[in-house]
């Protein structure tokens, strides 16, 4: 990693997402996908208690978000996202270091998603912890269209 990389992550923070934030994750959002999710749909997961979100911030600035919904002790890692200019930066490993903290004291024993087939810089990421394809949805994903790759990570 460079130099100006390892600084920026350094001073990155990663901390639970708050209602203040959820203008900035939506404009991620919008970044990010080609099905974003609002703003109140964002605000009603903030609010469930089966989800927690992480925001990645640097500067007082939102950079990457995730998601985790967890029922029982499964869970699925529904979103995240980087924002295009700070990718391969390592924002997105530290968010899967947060899901990965809280999955493991939570006692979280399966996680699943779903990923683009052609995002393989995400299925690198995913395998990189762990993951391993299930099965494919195909045709899932549209704008562009795309298969679906359902991964599962099963933790002990």
């Amino acid at each position: 990693m460079k130099a100006g990389h390892k600084a920026m992550t350094e001073e990155m923070k990663i901390r639970l997402m708050e209602s203040r934030d959820v203008e900035a994750v939506e404009c991620l959002e919008k970044q990010c996908f080609s099905d974003p999710w609002s703003g109140k749909l964002l605000l009603e997961g903030l609010n469930s208690k089966w989800d927690t979100f992480w925001v990645a911030v640097l500067d007082d600035t939102v950079i990457g978000y995730s998601n985790l919904r967890v029922l029982s002790d499964e869970g699925e890692l529904e979103r995240i996202a980087v924002a295009p200019d700070h990718r391969r930066l390592g924002v997105g490993r530290k968010l899967m270091e947060a899901m990965e903290d809280f999955a493991a004291q939570n006692q979280v024993k399966a996680v699943t998603l779903e990923v683009r087939s052609q995002n393989t810089a995400a299925l690198k990421l995913y395998k990189s912890y762990g993951f391993e394809e299930a099965g494919v949805r195909r045709r899932y994903y549209h704008d562009p269209e795309d298969d679906a790759v359902i991964m599962w990570q099963y933790r002990s």
